[in-house]
């Protein structure tokens, strides 16, 4: 033994010793130190240094240990075998069965069972390049990185101590308790604990799914910001909320959407869309703003809705949608335009709060409230309260009947309107029509209550009771102005003619709306 220790100090001497020509001030600390070894020995034409036994190597503030190695001064490496262990400082640990260590480049190769520690994190690989210059490991052939919160795996990865900063590539897959993040590149910060989304990934967990190109999600609060048109999904696939950006909390099942928001429930056959939006997947709330529109297809015919500002509302079954400001909306069998609107999916009602106007075929409905009943197909009735005035246009240029009243009902069947019942002040204008079509005048009437039956857009029937007064003016005596009821307005030109034409400004001319609030402040005189 004490011819081992003997040669083992001239050897470290021998390793020590500058090269002829430097300076003896300034000591190079590139050349790897043998620390300790049981056993030495040297073998002709073998250029290593062979030391079993409790070896130990030093170099730039590392220890090296093994059970032996082969050591070569000329390039200055060496080769460790069994129960290697890496030791920097009292931060970084490093394990396995080989290791390859370059003195020149401070670049460890370790193979075969590693284990790479530091306080709060391990990493566990076959094939492990350990660069100490940079102090940062990287693995090539399979990994895993773990914490006190999650797991990670890739077949390419690496990890800097310093920075806390892992990154993984190909087959990616974070695991936490709660919830799986399936990855094709993937940051994750050890100390943050936050995972930034560097390529197509989608996180999985009880309550849904999510898919996503790139963002960020912190897997210990589980906030996230999703980018790039990334989708939300519930657990059974029938709601999906999808947007440029989308902050996104799991815990609270809140989704903040930021650029072409779409929001879609597959149960209920309802779309919600806008440039913001705002959703709750526990609650179903939703919000949408900035040219906001919504579809209900859940009946045969699908209504387009618009309004600065739509809500969704929902039960265990049915939504409601609520839409605020500048609301238009879109069906085939009927049109509308008024400042707020609710529609119950319950009850399949539409009302219509603010100066509302509605259309069907060729009529213009207008009142202060108007409540709409709708059927798996079309319009079943319309009750208007307050202010009620009814106009049909009669396809020829400035002739229309009209009625009006302070409450009305319409009834519709097929899509079509075919009778009217007004209640309170009732008048009315029409146009009285010979078989052949000829015009004989227009007929004026006032009473108490009046009602009215169409048939194919032509007045069949016309009842009137309480008191009444009529009077029919033929054409050649009629004047302009009797031709119009007071409030008359025709505001064909903003009814919105198509699902596209829901986004229009519902502006109306200055003498339209003058003439709807005289009527107003009239008809309230006359209830006062």
């Amino acid at each position: 033994m004490v011819k081992v220790v003997l040669i083992l100090l001239l050897t470290a001497a021998s390793i020590n010793q500058p090269p002829a020509g430097s300076s003896t001030s300034v000591p190079d600390t590139r050349i790897v130190e043998l620390k300790k070894a049981d056993l030495w020995s040297k073998r002709n034409g073998f250029d290593a240094e062979i030391l079993t036994g409790n070896v130990t190597f030093f170099h730039e503030g590392a220890f090296m240990y093994c059970d032996s190695a082969y050591l070569f001064q000329k390039t200055n490496t060496f080769e460790a075998f069994s129960n290697v262990r890496m030791e920097q400082g009292d931060t970084i640990f490093v394990y396995g069965d080989y290791l390859h260590y370059n003195g020149n480049t401070r670049l460890a190769r370790l193979r075969n069972n590693i284990r790479m520690e530091d306080r709060t994190t391990t990493l566990f690989t076959d094939s492990l390049d350990y660069d100490r210059m940079l102090n940062l490991g990287y693995y090539f052939e399979g990994g895993m990185l773990v914490d006190e919160e999650n797991e990670l795996t890739s077949f390419w990865g690496q990890y800097s101590p310093d920075t806390k900063q892992a990154l993984f590539k190909d087959s990616v897959k974070l695991v936490n308790e709660d919830y799986i993040i399936y990855a094709d590149t993937l940051k994750y910060n050890t100390e943050s604990k936050i995972a930034d989304i560097l390529g197509p990934s989608r996180i999985v967990s009880d309550s849904g799914y999510v898919h996503t190109n790139r963002g960020w999600y912190n897997t210990v609060t589980e906030e996230s910001q999703l980018l790039d048109r990334s989708e939300v999904f519930s657990n059974d696939g029938t709601k999906v909320l999808i947007g440029d950006t989308i902050l996104y909390n799991r815990q609270t099942g809140e989704g903040e959407v930021f650029g072409n928001m779409f929001l879609e429930d597959k149960a209920r056959k309802i779309i919600l869309q806008g440039n913001y939006g705002f959703y709750n997947e526990k609650t179903e709330y939703g919000l949408a703003t900035d040219s906001a529109f919504a579809i209900d297809y859940s009946q045969q015919e699908s209504f387009y809705i618009h309004g600065d500002t739509l809500k969704l509302i929902t039960d265990s079954v049915f939504r409601d949608i609520k839409a605020y400001y500048e609301v238009r909306f879109y069906r085939s069998d009927i049109q509308g335009i008024c400042d707020s609107l609710h529609y119950v999916a319950r009850d399949s009602m539409v009302y219509m709060m603010g100066d509302p106007v509605l259309w069907n075929e060729n009529n213009q409905i207008l009142g202060d409230q108007i409540h709409i009943f709708l059927n798996d197909s079309t319009i079943e009735k319309a009750i208007v309260k307050d202010y009620a005035l009814a106009i049909q246009d009669r396809g020829k240029e400035k002739q229309y009947n009209q009625l009006s009243g302070r409450d009305m009902t319409a009834f519709f069947k097929g899509g079509e309107l075919y009778h009217l019942l007004v209640e309170g002040n009732a008048e009315s204008l029409y146009y009285l029509i010979e078989k052949d079509s000829t015009i004989i005048g227009l007929n004026k009437t006032e009473s108490s209550y009046l009602s009215m039956d169409i048939e194919k857009n032509q007045i069949k029937r016309l009842k009137l009771w309480s008191s009444t007064n009529a009077v029919t003016t033929p054409l050649p005596q009629l004047k302009p102005e009797d031709s119009r009821l007071k409030g008359f307005v025709w505001l064909d030109y903003l009814r919105p003619y198509g699902p596209l034409d829901i986004f229009r400004s519902n502006k109306r001319n200055n003498s339209e709306a003058q003439e709807q609030r005289q009527r107003r402040f009239e008809r309230e005189d006359i209830t006062l």
